[in-house]
Formats: C-alpha cells, sequence, structure tokens
C-alpha cells in the first residue's frame, strides 16, 4: 500500500479528504498541532505535527516519511481572516517548503489551490471574466494576498515538477460546501443575488473535492490516464467534451496541471445568463453557455478529460443530507 501525506487534513476538508483515501492509502496527516498521543487513529491514519512554514520542520517530517504522493491541503484558508501579510507569507512558504520536500522525496503532488486564483471574488468591483464558461487557461489577475498565494503556489509546483521529475496538480475548488450544512442555501444568500456574485454562485460539495483528489493521484506520473473521452458532450455541463484522449498518464512527470473543480449547476439553481445578466448587466463577449442553462461558471470538462472526474453531487439533495463529518479516530 502507497504511503501519502496530506497536510492540513485535520482541517474542515482536509478530514474529507483523509477519509476517502485512507482506504487506498496509509495516510499520515501533518498538522501544526497533533491530536495527542492518547488518542487511537483511524485505520490506515498516522499523524505528525510540523509548523510547515518552516523549512527545515518541513524537510525533516517529509523525508522521514518518505511518501510515494503529498496532498498539500494546509493553508490560511480564506482573505481577511489573518492580517494579508500573514496569510501570502504563510501560504507561499508552506507551499515552497512541502512542495519542495516532496519534490525531493520524488512524490506525486496534489494540492489545493483555489478559484480565487482567478481574481474574482476580491476584486473591487468583481470584474467580469473574458469568457463564459470560465476555463483553466482564463488570465489570472488576483489582487488579494489569498488569491495572490494561491498563483504563486501553483507557480511553485510547476517550479517543483520541472526541477524533481515529478507530477503535479493544482485543484482549484470554488466554494466548499459539506452535506446537510450548505451555506450557500442560506436565506441571506439565496435572496442577495451580490451575495454570490464574487464567484458566479459556485460552488462544490466536499465530497467531490475528495473524489477528484483521489482521481488526480490515481492517474499521476505513472498512473493511467483517463483514455478515449468517446462522448461528445459532457452531459453534466452540456461543455463539449475533449475527445480522443491517449492511455497513458493524465499528468506526465516533469508536469504540472491546474484543474477546476466546482459544481454542474449553480447555487442558486437559475439561468447562469440570467443571473450574471441581472447583476453586471452585461455578459462578456464570448458567452458559450445555453440560455436555460444553471450550469456553474467555471469549466470542468478538463477534469472529465484527464481524470474522468465530475461532479455527482447537488445542493438539491446534498443541502439535507445527513451525512456523519469524519473524525479520522476509532469511533
Amino acid at each position: 500500500m502507497e504511503t501519502v501525506i496530506i497536510t492540513g487534513g485535520r482541517g474542515a476538508s482536509g478530514r474529507w479528504i483523509v477519509d476517502r483515501l485512507a482506504g487506498e492509502y496509509e495516510v499520515v496527516v501533518i498538522d501544526y498541532e497533533h491530536p495527542g498521543l492518547g488518542v487511537t487513529p483511524a485505520t490506515n491514519v498516522s499523524f505528525r505535527a510540523a509548523d510547515l512554514a518552516d523549512r527545515g520542520e518541513t524537510l525533516d517530517v517529509v523525508s522521514a516519511v518518505n511518501p510515494d504522493a503529498v496532498v498539500h491541503w494546509a493553508a490560511i484558508p480564506v482573505a481577511g481572516t489573518h492580517p494579508a501579510g500573514r496569510v501570502f507569507e504563510t501560504n507561499v512558504l508552506a507551499a515552497h517548503n512541502v512542495l519542495t520536500a516532496a519534490g525531493r522525496a520524488d512524490a506525486r503532488i496534489v494540492q489545493a489551490s483555489s478559484d480565487g486564483a482567478y481574481g474574482f471574488f476580491f476584486a473591487d468591483p468583481t470584474p467580469l471574466p473574458d469568457a463564459l464558461p470560465v476555463t483553466e487557461d482564463h488570465p489570472l489577475r488576483p489582487e488579494d494576498p489569498y488569491g495572490l498565494s494561491k498563483v504563486t503556489a501553483e507557480e511553485t509546483a510547476a517550479a517543483v515538477a520541472r526541477a524533481h521529475d515529478v507530477p503535479a496538480v493544482s485543484i482549484r475548488p470554488s466554494w466548499i460546501q459539506y452535506p446537510g450544512a450548505y451555506a450557500c442555501r442560506e436565506e441571506e444568500y439565496v435572496d442577495d443575488l451580490d451575495a454570490g456574485a464574487g464567484n458566479f454562485w459556485s460552488y462544490v460539495d466536499v465530497r467531490d473535492v475528495a473524489d477528484l483528489v483521489a482521481a488526480a493521484l490515481d492517474r499521476t506520473g505513472d498512473a493511467t490516464g483517463a483514455g478515449d473521452v468517446d462522448a461528445e458532450t459532457d452531459e453534466a455541463t452540456s461543455e463539449p467534451s475533449d475527445a480522443g484522449v491517449e492511455d497513458g498518464p493524465a499528468v506526465p512527470a516533469g508536469t504540472h496541471e491546474a484543474i477546476n473543480c466546482v459544481a454542474a449547476d449553480n447555487a442558486l439553481g437559475r439561468p447562469l445568463r440570467e443571473l450574471i445578466g441581472e447583476v453586471y448587466g452585461e455578459l462578456p463577449a464570448e458567452t458559450n453557455v445555453d440560455p436555460g442553462d444553471d450550469r456553474g461558471a467555471y469549466a470542468i470538462r478538463k477534469a472529465k478529460r484527464l481524470f474522468d472526474w465530475q461532479p455527482s453531487r447537488s445542493w438539491r439533495t446534498a443541502a439535507s443530507e445527513t451525512v456523519a463529518e469524519p473524525t479520522l479516530l476509532e469511533r
């Protein structure tokens, strides 16, 4: 069984990734604090503590584990909760230290980026995208320290991939939601169009995020790619698919790919063109969205093409689901 390090694995979304991977990998969770020597970790889970912004500590702990793969999920997760400089410095130092250590260990890399890298949400005013849907090739123009830290982390992943000949994937989730606790369906959000306009009412279920992390780990480096895509249209999004993908690693060693990770629909269930037009007064000149389509604003066909992933949860059912939160400990 391969060993994977997950940084930030005790966090709100990180614990779902640990839970998803623990059946397939030996998972070593690295966080700033240890849960305590008296706890009994869940099967295939163990814990280490380290300050990932400290280069020496990070290199020591990663080299001691000698992982096959590293999922870097630790970060200050949003702007506005800490001083701007601390957000940027902490996220960038941790990414550089963890990814460099992963490269030296010859480990596959999957890390958390964000749709914040595009620079929409925290800009004032929020700019319209250059095109809809927003693909991974859209320019990255953040004005805030969080988004800038994610752009820097992506460039770091690409540099480490080149320097150490390892594969790297940066996943760009939108607003992550949790089963039975969908903040994007709260009354104050649904009734106020401006509340969700900054990311164009996009969201993603945490379980779909975990599934994409698993798929990315499975299909990088020496793993097998998604194979040929036969369908001309992605049924979840009505996006034309990129057919003709050859078998082989979806992300070969020495390369880096950024991947959008969002739900197929938007959080309000209304046509996307209608929402954009109502709030912004216009649509991007290049808008390839059907008039009645309630899809999300971000393109997800690249995840389908590379990893055979597409989101399977929607607020329509997941917002009221009762699902126990992973504890990572023996119950």
